[in-house]
């Protein structure tokens, strides 16, 4: 069991309890190696005796450890002590998205899309790690003092998916993907979904499914269709409605196949939130009907144009061979009229030239060949085979467009093979940059939806991994100088005050990373900070757990004061009436003198209840009829009368708050008047009346109050 100021590993030191969870309990520690503070998170008891669970919960969780990233929570060491088993974490200052989205009913767009390409982030680099978080929901995002967005819990769903644990162990089924309500495989896709449904509560400030049982809210996860953003919340625009619609497709096929492009496309809506450039694919889109877009039409002209001409090829060529048959005809016609015509020989014979039917033959046979050669000619031209100076004209008419793709967001050798395959000519430009995963593509010259000629010239801006930032030196410098420095290069501040005689007091005794070494944007920078000669300074005792008397002794023998005594709950039932909270940290220094405030705990918080449900008649007893009088009390468990009145009409009206009990019961009295009924005696044939007078009735109706 995990109590206040134990050590665990001879490392950490337990300081403060700072959440709870289906599985387990968050603690603020110190790292005394480290000298840094951390977050220690403790399985419960009855998931420590679980052996599977353990061992899965180990695996992955090493896996975790392995991760990372800006916008994961970072996992430090995975161990056990005894009967405990945790995760040392990275201390994240802050809320949870779901606190925050309640705390403000509902993010702007721009806030909301800001965010999830944060989270995205995060699940992306744990994608590629192949690691699968299957419980991304506002629960498991938290938002730190700086505005950071990290994702936390990785590797523990995991776990506890494969140890089928109850739902309310597991959290809200409201942002499970339909494979995983069906018990099916889960991958990536199932990640996208989850965050879909979260960027759904942020943009609306409610869940897409609600139901009595979390088994009624599964089956409309698989059954009913997700409902708009925009049918609660009409100026989200059309993209952003679209993308979140991508991301909750009931087919894992039908959705985001990867991070990098739901990332690219939230990245677009922040740039061109008014255009509809979100594609979601159907799989129906093959043989539906579809409009005949230009490109198509200039498509179909040429290939009508190329079987026009092998048409007319055929014709011309048909011509040619009927020609020749007819020529042929009438040389043998010629030669039967000859033959024909054997008795006028001897007139014609006279007219006979010799040398002339020479030239003439010869003549004929020029001819016949000029103009075979023009007629194959014209033909060969016609289908093609003699293009000669025709092909250039045909080329430079024939000069093709085509239409810009987009290719922001892609990797850049996605990029050149996609616009290769148009024809054009892509060249890279490398760019530093720490916001997006190298390779990436952060612009082109051309804008995408443009026509422009093939072989056009693309230029890609393409991100290239940067180095991070040089740390500054800060050793020697105030505390204030030396946090606005290292804050404006982008880095986050840690602050370890440590007595140190030989430095003057608020002064900078030490960093880590030393200066002039890179670190990347976002991460941690480390500072000790003098608080002068340690003479001067009182080091803080636990008093926590201690009645007040004791924890005042202690303060005022230290050389401290006490401040401000106040109570306050506390979940912690054997602490009650103990100190629960000190105002200065365990182990700090502080000048003598000090006043330190404590908080003496009441125990666990009361739970208090309302019944705002109107109190209806009792027709449940057939003898009850309108208009009777009946007394009506509301009892709540614990014995308290909320209500006792009598009334002759109902409904009652109820708003009945700050009940301690979780149930009740309502008792209806009323008084029946009986129907007196006459008997005759069959052998005298004498008369009595019985019955009749009045009975009194009760009726008692369980109710249930909701939790306020």
């Amino acid at each position: 069991m995990i109590k206040i100021g134990m050590m665990i590993v001879d490392r950490y030191e337990i300081l403060e309890k700072i959440g709870t969870g289906g599985m387990s309990d968050v603690y603020k520690a110190k790292d005394h190696k480290l000298n840094r503070f951390v977050a220690v998170k403790v399985l419960k008891q009855e998931f420590s005796e679980n052996a599977n669970f353990v061992s899965k919960f180990r695996i992955e969780a090493q896996a975790a450890a392995g991760l990372m990233h800006p916008n994961i929570v970072n996992v430090y060491d995975v161990g056990e002590e005894g009967e405990n088993h945790y995760i040392v974490m990275e201390l994240v200052e802050g809320i949870t998205l779901k606190k925050y989205i309640e705390k403000k009913a509902r993010l702007s767009v721009k806030e909301a899309v800001s965010i999830a390409i944060q989270v995205s982030m995060g699940i992306e680099a744990a994608h590629n790690n192949h690691i699968i978080h299957r419980d991304i929901k506002p629960q498991n995002i938290i938002i730190s003092k700086e505005g950071k967005v990290k994702v936390t819990d990785f590797g523990i769903a995991k776990a506890a998916t494969s140890n089928t644990i109850t739902s309310n162990v597991m959290g809200s089924v409201h942002y499970t993907s339909p494979e995983q309500a069906r018990g099916g495989y889960s991958d990536e896709k199932s990640d996208i979904y989850s965050l879909g449904v979260t960027m759904f509560e942020m943009l609306t400030g409610r869940v897409p499914f609600n139901g009595e049982t979390t088994v009624a809210i599964a089956i409309k996860h698989i059954q009913e269709e997700f409902p708009s953003p925009r049918e609660y919340v009409g100026e989200i625009p059309v993209c952003v409605e679209q993308i979140v619609l991508k991301c909750c497709q009931k087919s894992p096929d039908r959705r985001y196949q990867s991070m990098a492009e739901l990332i690219a496309d939230l990245k677009q809506s922040l740039i061109s939130p008014d255009e509809d450039f979100v594609k979601v694919a159907d799989p129906d889109e093959e043989a539906s009907t579809r409009t005949i877009t230009d490109r198509d039409m200039v498509q179909i002209k040429r290939q009508s144009e190329n079987r026009d001409s092998m048409d007319e090829a055929m014709r011309l060529n048909k011509d040619v061979h009927e020609r020749e048959r007819e020529r042929e005809r009438t040389r043998n016609n010629s030669r039967y009229y000859e033959e024909d015509e054997d008795e006028d020989w001897d007139d014609d014979e006279e007219d006979y030239d010799p040398k002339m039917e020479k030239i003439t033959t010869i003549l004929a046979v020029v001819a016949a060949l000029l103009i075979g050669c023009i007629l194959i000619f014209l033909v060969g031209r016609t289908m093609g085979v003699f293009d000669f100076g025709k092909e250039e004209e045909s080329q430079e008419q024939e000069t093709e467009q085509v239409e810009m793709i987009r290719v922001v967001g892609m990797h850049v050798d996605e990029a050149k093979k996609a616009l290769l395959d148009l024809g054009l000519s892509p060249e890279i430009k490398y760019e530093e940059s720490s916001s997006y995963d190298a390779g990436t593509v952060l612009r082109a010259s051309v804008q995408d939806g443009l026509m422009i000629d093939k072989g056009t010239n693309i230029v890609l801006t393409v991100a290239e991994a940067s180095e991070g930032a040089e740390v500054p030196a800060v050793t020697g410098k105030s505390q204030t100088e030396a946090e606005s420095l290292l804050t404006k290069e982008g880095f986050v501040v840690t602050v370890v005050e440590n007595p140190d005689a030989s430095v003057e007091k608020g002064v900078v005794i030490s960093q880590s990373p030393e200066a002039g070494t890179k670190a990347a944007v976002g991460s941690n920078i480390t500072i000790r900070v003098s608080q002068g000669a340690e003479d001067n300074k009182v080091r803080v005792p636990d008093v926590r757990g201690m009645t007040e008397m004791d924890a005042t002794a202690v303060l005022t023998e230290s050389g401290l004061s006490v401040g401000n005594v106040t109570e306050t709950p506390y979940e912690d039932a054997a602490w009650t009436d103990m100190v629960c909270y000190q105002s200065y940290s365990v182990g700090s220094y502080v000048d003598k003198g000090t006043v330190v405030d404590l908080r003496i705990s009441t125990g666990p918080s009361q739970k208090t209840y309302r019944y705002t449900e109107e109190i209806t008649a009792p027709t449940e007893e057939p003898s009850y009829q309108n208009g009777m009088e009946v007394a009506v009390e509301l009892v709540a468990q614990d014995g308290t009368v909320i209500l006792n009145t009598r009334t002759t009409t109902f409904p009652l009206p109820a708003n009945y708050t700050g009940i301690k009990s979780p149930s009740g019961v309502i008792r209806y009295t009323f008084t029946v008047q009986l129907q007196p009924t006459t008997v005759t005696n069959p052998e005298t044939g004498e008369t009595t009346t019985e019955g009749g007078g009045s009975e009194t009735k009760t009726v008692e109706r369980q109710v249930n109050f909701a939790e306020e």
